[in-house]
């Protein structure tokens, strides 16, 4: 098997593109295709179904790319452990969050004992976080989901609790606090489904039997700020995320425990490569005591 030949396949498979592939890996647009068509000539294959405005996988191909994806990830943890990203000196880390505000202590920390290192941050909800591990597109994780997947390595790091929050015209806004049965028949603005805040919230409502009116469903938190103060209904906020928020007010709930404990996950295979390893090791010093376990 020819690893030249693989990784231009997975280049392009991973870019859905010849051109944008060429740009990133620095290898002109006809060497790939030329080791792109040896791969296939040789199998037999086609791999991707070429089009005027790029490419795009066929099934064998697709297949095909779950497993480079993993060759080659084995291959960065292989020269990880071997090289000098071994004392971190250099390297890049991917990290997926279900909130900026969970993960970004962590980041800062990472980047004054290291700063040879960088490192991209998507922020999503903690489904969407866990499929990118799982995917080999993020190396570490941030959610407020736990999983018994034993492919999955998590390290608790913090409880963080939900809060309500409203315009400061509001009728609730001169008030500190609520209780759950208020919701009944309220307006809400809260996240998309596959958002832990949305399981939770949902769940003491069902719990209590509350049944909120009209339910906005939008996909990002800065959308459910921007809804609430177009009085659209009561927004849903984890406490952490609460800035001074000008025309906004926040409550507390009152009579129900609306905690929810973030984890920090990597694939369990991937847990010892020295970058994963050095993030675990500051979310384990920087957990709050509570919640704060070895990963030895």
């Amino acid at each position: 098997m020819n690893l030249t030949l693989l990784r231009a396949f997975h280049q392009v498979g991973q870019e859905g593109s010849f051109t944008r592939a060429a740009i990133a890996s620095g290898v002109s647009q006809s060497t790939l295709s030329a080791h792109v068509r040896a791969l296939e000539a040789a199998y037999s294959v086609n791999l991707f179904d070429r089009r005027y405005r790029g490419v795009t996988l066929t099934p064998i191909g697709q297949n095909l790319l779950s497993i480079t994806t993993r060759l080659f990830a084995a291959e960065d943890e292989a020269a990880a452990l071997l090289g000098r990203a071994r004392n971190l000196t250099h390297g890049h880390l991917r990290v997926a969050a279900d909130s900026a505000n969970h993960v970004m202590p962590l980041l800062v920390q990472l980047k004054a004992d290291h700063p040879g290192l960088t490192f991209s941050l998507t922020v999503g909800n903690s489904a969407d976080v866990l499929q990118q591990i799982l995917d080999y597109k993020a190396d570490v994780g941030v959610m407020a989901k736990s999983t018994s997947d034993p492919r999955i390595h998590s390290l608790p790091l913090r409880v963080d609790k939900l809060v309500l929050f409203v315009p400061k015209t509001h009728d609730w806004g001169h008030r500190n606090q609520v209780l759950l049965e208020e919701i009944n028949g309220r307006a809400l603005v809260i996240r998309e489904r596959g958002s832990i805040t949305r399981e939770v919230f949902e769940a003491a409502l069902s719990e209590k039997g509350i049944r909120p009116g009209s339910v906005i469903e939008v996909q990002t938190r800065e959308a459910v700020q921007e809804a609430v103060l177009a009085g659209f209904g009561i927004g849903i906020v984890f406490e952490s995320e609460v800035r001074n928020q000008g025309e906004l007010h926040t409550l507390k709930v009152d009579n129900v425990p609306l905690s929810v404990e973030e984890y920090v996950v990597c694939l369990e295979e991937r847990r010892r490569v020295p970058l994963v390893f050095r993030f675990l090791d500051i979310a384990e010093k920087l957990a709050t005591p509570l919640t704060a376990r070895s990963f030895a």
